[in-house]
């Protein structure tokens, strides 16, 4: 029996002009984990990776915590890839003006609602928003990643990803309807760790959305949710 660990990156930079790059918070966040894990002599058999940037800086820096030389070669995998939250927001708001970037609490939780509408049109069905797959493709995408690791894969396995794909993956190894993707990826922490066991057949969560390197009240300040 294997254990695959579904890491989410770390904060990446939400209201910035590039989203796609890792906060200094969010490289802390990553960096502990990989000490957390060196503490507990953890060792990763085999490493998957989705090919975004914010998912390979995650990665150095948990390699950072976890000793520099350690080997963590990643399988980059397409399916790992987030969806585009500014294409599902304009699916539902239109081709206005630029949106508006999250710079306030109340910002981003306007934000978020027309995400969580965006998200639940797309896959429905009801929209395909513009340079995006369908979301029965960005399904697809995540099975064939766990498919690999039910395969191909033995002992400890690391899988950095975002939300969407890992919120996917664990509501197919929980056979939930598709809505819950949205309730399960909206819950996932920056940094946090879920957990399933595998064997050849079959998949099992374990935990979902631990972090178990911040845990301390002197790190709570760290957690961070987008």
């Amino acid at each position: 029996m294997g254990t695959l660990y579904l890491l989410r990156h770390g904060q990446a930079s939400l209201g910035a002009q590039d989203y796609d790059q890792l906060s200094e918070l969010g490289h802390r966040q990553c960096q502990m984990l990989g000490a957390y894990w060196r503490a507990r002599q953890m060792r990763f058999d085999a490493v998957l990776c989705g090919g975004l940037r914010r998912h390979a800086q995650s990665l150095a820096a948990v390699k950072e915590g976890l000793m520099p030389d350690t080997a963590l070669t990643p399988q980059v995998w397409p399916g790992l890839n987030e969806y585009d939250s500014e294409a599902l927001i304009r699916s539902v708001v239109g081709d206005v003006a630029p949106l508006e970037r999250p710079q306030s609490a109340e910002a981003a939780r306007a934000y978020f609602r027309l995400l969580r509408e965006g998200l639940r049109a797309w896959i429905s069905g009801q929209t395909q928003p513009a340079g995006m797959i369908s979301y029965a493709d960005f399904r697809a995408g995540v099975a064939a990643v766990l498919t690999h690791v039910r395969e191909h894969c033995e002992g400890q396995v690391l899988l950095v990803s975002s939300g969407g794909p890992i919120a996917c993956a664990i509501a197919q190894v929980l056979a939930l309807p598709a809505e819950s993707v949205i309730e399960l990826n909206l819950r996932l922490r920056n940094s946090a760790v879920s957990e399933l066991t595998f064997n050849a057949k079959r998949l099992a969560l374990q935990t979902f959305n631990t972090l178990p390197h911040l845990d301390t009240p002197e790190a709570a300040q760290l957690i961070s949710a987008a």
